[in-house]
């Protein structure tokens, strides 16, 4: 299997099995899309080729953007392009799977670049994975979630929609991943038709009434990612100029374990 999109609906009886291996957890704070989709495929590149030993996650931010994935149809984009950039909103075409999707700030994106060969090869089941991970966490917050029958992604036990997957894969590495809202002003998926599902109300982690409200959302979903502390590296991103020329920088140099100081 040389290269794949993907964007379904996976059993929700298997659980969060693929954190069984060290994981590099960055925190790369608040990045322009273009940027976080090179820097994803330059370590997607590396994790193929061995340069970069273990699965990796990114945790960011974005500015307002609207990505297309493989799936997007053109009336699903309810928004014209001058009123995206009245917005302040950039569009991008991704390889990744699914439909049209909102980023900004106040929301969760994740990006893990895991090798399946050291897990399962297996991509509907790594969905299966990652669906998991997002209800671990939003239970550890206190928020009751569910998957959708036929439907990609993590629902409230209303119904309403709070992450939202879409991933792609080459030699079985992925990149792309999630979404989670956060404090997402939810206005902007005015401007779609998300996921290109009709009907479809999204929500947030602010918006739901939560049972745990001192944990934080990024805490609870890089846990059960992680086999245990001794067995990831968590980073913090230390903003320098190696790090504009070459992404890797952020593993062989510019790696903290504590967050920078303001």
């Amino acid at each position: 299997m040389r290269e794949m999109s993907i964007g379904a609906t996976l059993d929700p009886e298997h659980s969060a099995e693929f954190a069984l291996a060290p994981m590099h957890v960055v925190h790369l704070g608040f990045v322009p899309y273009a940027r976080a989709l090179e820097l994803q495929r330059t370590v997607a590149r590396a994790r193929i080729s061995g340069e970069i030993a273990h699965d990796v996650l990114l945790l960011l931010e974005h500015p307002p953007v609207v990505t297309l994935g493989r799936s997007s149809k053109a009336q699903n984009l309810v928004a014209s392009p001058a009123l995206l950039a009245a917005r302040g909103v950039e569009l991008f075409e991704a390889e990744r799977g699914g439909d049209v999707t909102f980023h900004g700030p106040g929301q969760l994106v994740g990006y893990p670049i895991v090798n399946l060969r050291g897990h399962k090869q297996d991509l509907h089941w790594y969905l299966r994975q990652v669906e998991a991970v997002l209800m671990h966490a939003l239970s550890a917050i206190g928020i009751p979630s569910e998957r959708s029958e036929g439907r990609t992604g993590v629902w409230t036990e209303h119904g309403d929609k709070i992450a939202s997957i879409g991933v792609h894969a080459r030699d079985w590495v992925t990149w792309h991943g999630f979404a989670l809202n956060v404090s997402t002003d939810l206005s902007y998926f005015d401007l779609m038709v998300p996921c290109g599902l009709a009907g479809v109300t999204m929500t947030s982690v602010a918006r739901e009434p939560r049972l745990s409200p001192h944990r934080s959302a990024s805490s609870s979903l890089a846990r059960p990612l992680r086999s245990s502390r001794a067995r990831s590296r968590r980073c913090y991103r230390r903003p320098s100029r190696a790090h504009r020329t070459d992404p890797l920088a952020l593993y062989f140099g510019s790696c903290s374990p504590s967050p920078p100081r303001p």
